[in-house]
């Protein structure tokens, strides 16, 4: 695995736990060889991020739209900073550079990023693991409601386990190691169809 894309958050969150978090995680990926892919901005966890990763000596891609530039967020000091027109282009350019996604604590964008790649490993778009890195249990009300919609028929239980939860980024890469797309034809109401 050359190339993660790791979705963080604009913002720093609530004490300075979630930025530790994406500074270990910069480097960690840096000590490994792995290129981190992600927003391309100086500020928040994206910041804290590219930053771990580039001060552990790691090669570091963001991708960013040129109206966030425009706002002076980009960060000058990556390996490569990309420029694009939209976040249409940011995703899709950070989605082709990367060979599986993490997700760490963030808000509506890094949502939005989770849920669209996710949506196309579904769909067979791609087939690279997915994961959420759950610090201090930020995203355990989300899995739950996740689990929620599995239970509702709305989300296919093999799609639902696509999605690697973890709390320690070393188990997570293993399992990034191991990773199988699921084998499943979609079927429109399978929970029916079994009953």
């Amino acid at each position: 695995m050359q190339h993660i894309c790791v979705f963080s958050g604009s913002s720093r969150g609530r004490g300075e736990k979630y930025v530790h978090v994406a500074e270990q995680v910069g480097a960690e990926l840096a000590r490994r060889g792995i290129t981190v892919v992600y927003g391309g901005a100086r500020v928040g966890t994206m910041g804290s991020l590219a930053d771990g990763a580039l001060r552990a000596g790691g090669q570091v891609v963001g991708v960013i739209p040129q109206g966030l530039a425009d706002w002076e967020v980009a960060h000058e000091g990556l390996t490569e900073l990309h420029v694009v027109a939209d976040m249409h282009q940011r995703k899709a350019m950070m989605a082709a550079r990367s060979d599986a996604f993490i997700a760490l604590p963030g808000g509506a964008g890094t949502l939005d990023e989770l849920f669209e790649v996710w949506t196309w490993a579904q769909l067979e778009l791609h087939t690279k693991p997915i994961a959420l890195l759950n610090t201090s249990g930020y995203f355990t009300p989300l899995i739950a409601f996740l689990d929620h919609m599995t239970r509702e028929g709305f989300l296919h239980q093999p799609h639902r386990d696509m999605l690697i939860v973890e709390e320690d980024l070393d188990v997570l890469l293993a399992r990034f190691a191991e990773y199988q797309p699921p084998n499943y034809v979609w079927q429109e109401n399978p929970a029916e169809q079994s009953e």
